[in-house]
């Protein structure tokens, strides 16, 4: 009996546990077990066990390490899903976007981004969601963009802004329209995968250095005044009055030259001829 209740025991009594800490061994006499005490001179301390609430883990589970794998096996099978989920959601013309890309949400953002880009190029891409060759051309299209980050990528779905292409004259896809500073409109074309390489020879030659004398004219008149009789679209344009041309200068007067009056043949000549008409009446 002393060596078992020589470690530390725990004994129920009314309820409570107890843990009793003592050395038998070095007690003498008896161990009364009824009072839970070493016949000591001093009692033992007897201190209550910490309860669950009271513990490090304050009633949360205990994880171990099998456990914490498979965790983390369902976690990832999870995170997995979610973003295979993500990307289904994605449209194909929001996928591999750069940060010199941007959608163009109306006919103002349109010509406010034209005419804030200064000597920027700004390329203007018009495409459609059903439109196959639009799809395929797309991640080259990034491409580009990730290759110029100083060139302007602007977006323009077709099926979102039917109306504002047809005042701008577009009716191919997919279309492109290059824009740079205060030269306005620079070359537009239709291409493929097939003629992507009219797309690079315009790139090339558009994106040199090069520093535009005014500022930047964006749109021409003409589709300005377009897209502001649209009644579908929310834009407005007043026609720049043309600077009034400079007054013709008058043409010089022509002074007539004046006529010299002729001069009278000499005396001697005259009298020689008369004698001549003489001698031959004779």
């Amino acid at each position: 009996m002393a060596d078992a209740l020589s470690k530390s025991s725990v004994f129920s009594s009314c309820g409570h546990q107890f843990s009793v800490w003592g050395s038998p061994r070095r007690a003498a006499g008896k161990v009364s077990v009824a009072g839970f005490y070493s016949v000591r001179s001093s009692p033992p301390v007897v201190r209550p066990l910490r309860s669950s609430l009271g513990s490090d883990f304050y009633g949360r589970k205990v994880v171990g390490g099998e456990e914490r794998r498979k965790t983390g096996k369902v976690l990832k099978a999870v995170t997995a899903q979610m973003n295979l989920r993500l990307r289904k959601g994605m449209k194909w013309w929001e996928k591999g976007l750069q940060p010199n890309m941007k959608e163009v949400q109306s006919a103002q953002d349109l010509v406010d981004s034209l005419l804030n880009a200064g000597d920027q190029l700004v390329i203007v891409d018009f495409f459609s969601p059903g439109c196959g060759g639009c799809k395929a051309l797309h991640p080259k299209i990034c491409q580009f963009a990730e290759m110029n980050p100083d060139v302007l990528f602007l977006q323009i779905n077709y099926e979102e802004h039917k109306s504002m292409c047809y005042s701008l004259n577009v009716h191919v896809l997919p279309f492109f329209r290059f824009y740079r500073g205060a030269q306005g409109r620079v070359c537009s074309f239709s291409c493929t995968n097939a003629t992507i390489k009219k797309f690079k020879d315009a790139l090339a030659k558009h994106n040199t250095d090069r520093c535009s004398l005014g500022p930047a004219k964006g749109l021409e008149e003409s589709e300005l005044m377009a897209l502001a009789a649209n009644k579908d679209l929310a834009f407005t344009y007043t026609k720049q009055p043309e600077p009034a041309a400079e007054p013709a200068a008058a043409p010089e007067p022509i002074h007539p030259v004046p006529t010299l009056p002729l001069s009278p043949a000499p005396k001697a000549a005259q009298g020689s001829e008369e004698k001549a008409v003489v001698g031959a009446g004779r």
